[in-house]
């Protein structure tokens, strides 16, 4: 359906000198949308039969020209659109060409803000996961000085295929997606754009993490990586990580590289997640204190040989652990290649495994959950914020 645009002298508001506002109206699909023209008239100044300042109108030849404008330059927009496929609705249509006059900043502008902030906070290897979406989406769409509206249903559907066109992951594509998601979130809550521009109640990222590869193993498997018997330091290392890790709730790599000597209290562990900087409280099994016990080195506070006294700033913590997870990683897949495992061996795998196994033994879906992306993550916390220690130990004696 095509959409009508006209301006109308708005008669149920009258302004603080006695004049009415002229408005843009946008009606497309049987909904409408309405904009101040920035201008206000006297009523009996305007024609309502032809939506027109009467002959007699002051300015008259100005403001014909200003509403012949702002028509002209929606009706642009509009056909832009439709030329290129892309799905549109009234308030779209009105964001899109008010979005050079107004205070809104670009997909691009609060893309780049956002990572800047995530720097600010000392989140650099956050801002560097954003980073990489940033140019993926440039090389995509060329640039991202495009208002949020121009990002639509059928936007992201071309982005999907050519990611896939790639050869990349689904998680990957999700990750991304993901990512862009926050960008619209973060400039909802300020106001910036209205909930109409928002695509994602249409399109479920949902829906590419359902796609996403099994990531779990089963506990026979777990036990034959947790028995091999490394012939490097590195490779030990490896194992010690992932076993770790599987034996503390899937506590991921950052975390687990960070940890300190004084996270542990009464054979307990205590941290905070880097994530989300909620805290988690594990106890510490017989395999997991003796790891602990096997790096301890009386110059470092550090539990793991990851980071030193020596890695101070964040750009230094952040570049050391990007290099030590893709060690790890390189040889962990290595490992499960030699073990003949049915998936490439990551840290992350430790984290879904963990998951998996406690419920294949029967362990209460609310107390973990077997999916572990980044929503279902912050359900797990809850789930692990609400039982006690009798219920952690009960159910990490199904483990091993």
């Amino acid at each position: 359906m095509s959409e009508t645009i006209k301006v109308l002298c708005y008669k149920s508001k009258t302004l603080s000198n006695g004049e009415h506002p002229l408005m843009v109206c946008v009606c497309k699909d049987g909904k409408r949308k309405y904009q101040s023209l920035g201008l206000s008239i006297k009523m009996e100044q305007w024609d309502f039969k032809t939506n027109q300042p009467k002959a007699k109108c002051p300015n008259r030849e100005r403001i014909i020209l200003l509403i012949n404008e702002k028509i002209n330059e929606i009706q642009k927009v509009a056909l832009d659109k439709r030329i290129a496929g892309k799905d549109f609705t009234a308030a779209t249509l009105i964001e899109s060409t008010s979005s050079k006059e107004s205070s809104h900043k670009t997909v691009g502008e609060y893309y780049l803000t956002y990572i800047q902030n995530l720097k600010k906070e000392g989140r650099i290897r956050y801002a560097g996961m954003f980073e990489v979406s940033y140019t993926s989406f440039i090389k995509f769409n060329r640039h991202l000085d495009i208002p949020f509206s121009d990002i639509d249903i059928a936007w992201l559907k071309r982005y999907e295929l050519w990611m896939k066109e790639q050869n990349l992951s689904v998680s990957t594509i999700s990750t991304r997606i993901r990512h862009l998601r926050a960008i619209f979130n973060l400039a909802i809550v300020e106001h910036s754009i209205k909930n109409d521009c928002y695509p994602f109640r249409a399109y479920k990222v949902s829906r590419l993490n359902r796609q996403t590869a099994k990531r779990a193993i089963s506990k026979k498997d777990i036990q034959k990586v947790i028995r091999y018997q490394g012939h490097t330091a590195m490779e030990r290392l490896a194992i010690d990580v992932f076993t770790f890790s599987y034996l503390n709730a899937g506590i991921n790599f950052i975390d687990i590289a960070k940890l300190k000597h004084s996270n542990i209290r009464d054979n307990q562990l205590f941290y905070n997640r880097e994530k989300t900087k909620k805290l988690i409280c594990v106890p510490l099994q017989a395999k997991a204190i003796e790891i602990i016990t096997k790096y301890k080195d009386e110059k470092s506070p550090y539990v793991f040989p990851i980071l030193s006294p020596f890695h101070k700033t964040e750009v230094q913590i952040a570049n050391r652990l990007h290099k030590v997870l893709a060690k790890i990683n390189k040889y962990l897949k290595k490992i499960g290649e030699k073990l003949r495992l049915p998936l490439p061996l990551t840290t992350y795998v430790a984290r879904h495994s963990y998951a998996t196994v406690l419920k294949r033994a029967g362990v209460s879906t609310a107390i973990i959950s077997e999916s572990l992306g980044h929503s279902s993550e912050k359900i797990t916390q809850v789930y692990l914020d609400s039982f006690d220690n009798e219920q952690i130990n009960n159910a990490m004696k199904n483990l091993l």
